[in-house]
């Protein structure tokens, strides 16, 4: 059976991204990409003001809240319906619940056959990334760069602290059926 889903998990500014950008480029087929900002944007404003969505600290900690939840929930139910029926599928994510974070989406995926990935990059780089972008709140590529891994099982592990995205795409695309 052909890999159907790959699952990349890192923390914010690990280069998981740009990976992603460079897996399609690389791999045969065509392949969509989803990620954990994919459904943030989606969501509307409001879960960012609540408690029950989703806060950005100013330390850069993320507290997630029931509603955050019960949308993501579907979100990848809905992302593993799609490879189910035929999508090849590129999963950019944040396991900021560690094994917990990969234990739903293995729910949700069953029987596909999935090839997970470990996006690692020490924190001091990725807080250097971070301070270059605008979009991200300061302290969060610190504080997530060695939580989102704990107890989570890979098949590969790729790190992003020295090696570009393409090299690390040209990994995993090699570890792909």
């Amino acid at each position: 059976m052909k890999t159907q889903v790959i699952v990349l998990n890192g923390g914010s500014s690990s280069g998981k991204s740009g990976i992603v950008r460079c897996l399609q480029a690389v791999l045969p087929d065509p392949w969509l990409a989803f990620g954990t900002d994919t459904l943030v944007e989606a969501m509307p404003a409001s879960l960012q003001t609540s408690d029950g969505g989703i806060e950005f600290a100013a330390d850069g900690a993320v507290i997630v809240g029931p509603e955050f939840r019960a949308l993501e929930a579907a979100w990848i139910e809905g992302v593993a319906a799609m490879a189910r029926a035929g999508a090849r599928v590129v999963i950019d994510e944040v396991f900021l619940g560690g094994a917990d974070s990969q234990r739903r989406w293995q729910k949700a995926l069953g029987e596909l056959r999935v090839l997970w990935v470990g996006v690692r990059c020490d924190g001091t780089v990725a807080a250097g990334r971070e301070v270059a972008r605008s979009d991200r709140v300061t302290g969060m590529a610190a504080s997530q760069a060695d939580v989102v891994h704990q107890g989570v099982v890979y098949d590969l592990e790729v790190d992003t602290t020295h090696t570009e995205s393409m090299e690390c795409a040209r990994t995993i695309a090699a570890s792909v059926e």
